[in-house]
């Protein structure tokens, strides 16, 4: 600060200066500090009854829910395997003598006729097991969900790459602007 700068007509010389009044603590301070360290230890605490409460009990319908999809695996499993068992079974057949018939028999005239009619035989146990392939496909196949399309959301998918360079150019320009009105002189 140069000397000319300086006001000399309301200083006394020889005299002592006067001190200026103190402030009454920082009061304000105080409390403005108070209350962020309250905000702070309330956050603190916060998060240690999230860390101690919520994840153990996220960690253990997690592991239950793993166990529950191991039981139903072993389940589709075990039921393949005895349906697997089954189908290869060969029965054994045991020689009984025919029921002894107790009405009379009376001749009956048949006639035949030759038609072309397909008789689909079916094993009802290839339909069993197709079933329980099924429904084992159903219960272990997990579908996770694939776009297949970019998102149309934000900033330079609405304007675009123009409007983001005219907005950046703007900006520039309102920086040297406010540098331009802060260094003028004032009147």
């Amino acid at each position: 600060m140069a000397m000319e700068d300086m006001n000399t007509e309301n200083m006394e010389f020889g005299g002592e200066e006067t001190p200026p009044p103190e402030e009454a603590g920082n009061r304000t301070f105080l409390i403005v500090a108070g209350i962020l360290g309250a905000i702070t230890v309330l956050a603190l605490a916060c998060i240690a009854a999230y860390a101690f409460l919520v994840v153990p009990q996220r960690r253990a319908q997690r592991e239950a829910q793993a166990v529950t999809l191991t039981a139903q695996a072993n389940q589709v499993a075990m039921a393949l395997t005895s349906t697997a068992v089954v189908a290869a079974f060969t029965p054994t057949f045991t020689n009984t003598p025919p029921a002894l018939p107790t009405a009379t028999r009376t001749p009956t005239p048949v006639i035949a006729v030759a038609t072309d009619t397909p008789v689909p035989t079916v094993d009802p146990r290839t339909a069993t097991v197709a079933a329980l392939l099924t429904q084992a496909a159903m219960t272990t196949q997990t579908v996770l969900p694939t776009s297949t399309a970019l998102p149309t959301t934000g900033f330079a998918d609405e304007v675009g790459i123009p409007g983001l360079l005219g907005m950046a150019v703007l900006l520039i320009a309102v920086i040297f602007l406010a540098r331009r009105l802060r260094t003028a002189p004032a009147k």
